[in-house]
This record gives structure tokens, C-alpha cells and sequence, in this order.
């Protein structure tokens, strides 16, 4: 499944999938990896500086992930580009929640936080409830 949301002419779409291979339901080990798109649908260019991620696990236990760009970069998207990268996330549960926003600057020099669309965590190891 896809999330997708759109700030100030940046549309953000997430795809995030279960890596059974890397997790241990066992030792409570659940990771992702998921693919994220960042298009800039506005006239001028835009840089992402920051990156924000608030990440809540089925036991309500939050973490947030604060830093430079994202994978090493800050990525400049000229109009009408699409910059992808894909990253991932651990949990000790088998579902969980992603949020957040990428703190961008235009050409002019404002900055403005692009909100990334809520996403859910979800494993075959959580027969509970889907998000």
C-alpha cells in the first residue's frame, strides 16, 4: 500500500514493506524498509535540508529521528522532478506507526516543513488488527 500527501507543491508518497529476512519475531526484532518519493510539482527548485520522523510502535513506545537529509543527501528537485530513495526501521513490535516532515528551503530561501503522510507498520506476525 502507498501513502501519499501533498505540502506546498511537494507530493511525499510512502511504500513501506515487511522484511521477513532481516526480522526475529523470536528475539521481538521487526524491521521495514520502506521507499519514499518526493516530487516537487512548484515552478521554482527546492532543497530538502531536514528530516523529522516520529515513530510509534504497537506498545505506544515513540521515537523520533531528527537529522540532516535523508541517506547522506539533500537532494535539490528542480520542477517537476521526483527524487526516490528507500531507508528502513526496526521495531520491537509487529505493527507500528511512521510520521513526520522534510524541512525544505525554495529558491527564494523559505523554509517550509513538507508533511510526510502517517503510515502504518504492519507484519504477518500481527494477526491482532491492520492499521
Amino acid at each position: 500500500m502507498t501513502w501519499e500527501k501533498t505540502t506546498n507543491g511537494v507530493t511525499i508518497r510512502v511504500e513501506p514493506q515487511f522484511l521477513d529476512d532481516r526480522s526475529a519475531p523470536e528475539d521481538g526484532r521487526y524491521v521495514w524498509a520502506y521507499k519514499v518519493e518526493i516530487e516537487n510539482h512548484g515552478t521554482g527548485n527546492v532543497q530538502l535540508i531536514n528530516r523529522y520522523w516520529r515513530i510509534t510502535d504497537a506498545n505506544g513506545h515513540v521515537e523520533e529521528v531528527f537529522g540532516p537529509g535523508v541517506v547522506g543527501e539533500q537532494p535539490v528537485l528542480d520542477s517537476m522532478q521526483c527524487y526516490t530513495y528507500t531507508s528502513g526501521a526496526p521495531l520491537k513490535t509487529p505493527s507500528g506507526l511512521m510520521e513526520g516532515y522534510y524541512e525544505m528551503r525554495d529558491e527564494k530561501g523559505d523554509q517550509f516543513r513538507a508533511m510526510i503522510p502517517l503510515f502504518s507498520l504492519d507484519s504477518p506476525h500481527d494477526t491482532a488488527s491492520r492499521h
